[in-house]
């Protein structure tokens, strides 16, 4: 097993466990227990979108990276591993870090492409 795929599976569970805490304290802090106001610049609603959006990618990317990883990887789909990875984390940060949700900007923007991008290489990969 490539230690480099067992570790960007790792950085994905922990993007995507300490999304879902935040979200837990943030509900907690604010008595908030379900929902959250539908205001693209409220803290809550930014992390319960970067969770939900971590939610819908990350799990078939830890799959994707556990069987690529598995099989003697080359160079290429290591890297696209790592890309994958790095832009799930831009992602979040654009999400969550920025004033609003309303707005584009940048690390949305790589994250998301950058996620397509190497998910669909990634998914290539597996047909060859």
């Amino acid at each position: 097993m490539n230690n480099i795929a067992l570790a960007c599976v790792a950085v994905l569970g922990l993007l995507l466990f300490g999304l879902g805490l935040s979200v837990s304290m943030m509900r907690f802090r604010e008595r908030t227990m379900s929902g959250c106001a539908d205001d693209p610049d409220d803290l809550l609603h930014k992390l319960v979108r970067a969770h939900g959006n971590t939610a819908e990618y990350a799990p078939f990317l830890a799959v994707l990276f556990l069987f690529l990883g598995a099989r003697s990887p080359s160079t290429l789909t290591v890297s696209l591993i790592v890309v994958a990875t790095v832009c799930r984390c831009l992602h979040v940060v654009g999400l969550v870090a920025f004033p609003t949700m309303a707005k584009p900007n940048p690390l949305r923007f790589v994250g998301g492409l950058g996620t397509y991008g190497a998910g669909i290489a990634l998914c290539l990969t597996l047909m060859r």
